[in-house]
């Protein structure tokens, strides 16, 4: 295996956007796409653009249809009306390997084949760019070796993969995800079984690849916070429709989480991001005018 540090190559050409940053040339959207599973429709008429270069982070309430939405942008899941576009063109109708070649996607609760090494599954996510003329080279090696060093897994590569705990084999998946060096990623709640610190890690790797290489990032997110510290634009869905979508610190509000999730909140100013932190109230977490605090203990 190659040393991940020893090259800097990169499939992706990205050009350069805001701030110096690498920009994908690449473009998804869905276009007034019905969505569901046999008889049961969870997605009507729904249009939307994922913008290049950043990081989209989808959130709402169970069975709101982040999941199905993202399973239809992955081409894992084909619309009943409307399609979804990559590069303009419907998603349904491109060769697996082209589409593969430019879209990941890691989805909730992967399986891998019984016995496979963590090596082995995280080369799987090379195989896009093999063919007849084109077989397992250096650069291979090195986006595996890279993909396990930025995950943490390198010093799991030789074990099976059936053998890690829940947040291991979630970190291997993402170093699968991350090596078949695509220009638009999505995630379907990348951070399940990861603890408070795994996840901080995670997220801060994916916002990495997203300012280093430009990669479009679209994940699915249950922790409210830290959607709104790590996404550039947020899409709020409910019963299949979108509520709210724009930069966290836009429309992420009191009545908004109200509406989405039925929650009273409280919204503030994260004092170390400055984006917005939501505070759930609960029926025990109003103080009464005048009560002391020992008092309800």
């Amino acid at each position: 295996m190659a040393d991940p540090r020893a090259s800097g190559t990169h499939e992706r050409r990205p050009t350069t956007g805001k701030a110096g940053r690498a920009v994908a040339e690449h473009t998804l959207r869905a276009r007034g796409v019905r969505l569901g599973y046999g008889d049961r429709e969870i997605v009507s008429g729904l249009d939307v653009t994922v913008p290049p270069g950043r990081i989209t982070v989808i959130v709402g309430p169970n069975a709101c249809g982040k999941s199905t939405l993202l399973r239809a942008m992955a081409r894992l899941l084909a619309p009943s009306e409307g399609a979804v576009l990559l590069d303009g063109r419907s998603i349904q109708d491109m060769p697996t390997k082209e589409v593969a070649a430019v879209l990941g996607i890691l989805p909730q609760s992967p399986s891998a084949p019984e016995g496979i090494t963590v090596s082995d599954l995280v080369g799987r996510g090379r195989y896009p760019h093999q063919g007849w003329f084109r077989r397992w080279a250096a650069e291979d090696d090195e986006a595996v070796a890279r993909a396990l060093l930025s995950t943490g897994t390198l010093d799991l590569a030789d074990r099976p993969v059936d053998e890690l705990s829940g947040g291991q084999r979630q970190r291997v998946w993402i170093a699968m995800a991350l090596s078949q060096r695509t220009d638009i990623l999505l995630l379907d709640e990348p951070t399940t079984f990861l603890d408070a610190s795994h996840q901080l890690d995670v997220l801060d790797l994916l916002t990495d690849l997203n300012h280093e290489h430009g990669v479009t990032m679209v994940a699915v997110l249950h922790d409210l916070n830290l959607a709104c510290r790590y996404a550039d634009h947020m899409i709020a869905m409910k019963d299949g429709r979108i509520v709210a979508e724009g930069r966290p610190s836009d429309i992420v509000t009191e009545p908004l989480v109200g509406e989405v999730f039925g929650m009273r909140c409280s919204v503030m100013e994260d004092p170390a991001s400055g984006t917005p932190m939501v505070v759930p109230l609960g029926r025990h977490h109003v103080r009464e005018a005048g009560a002391h605090p020992a008092a309800r203990s």
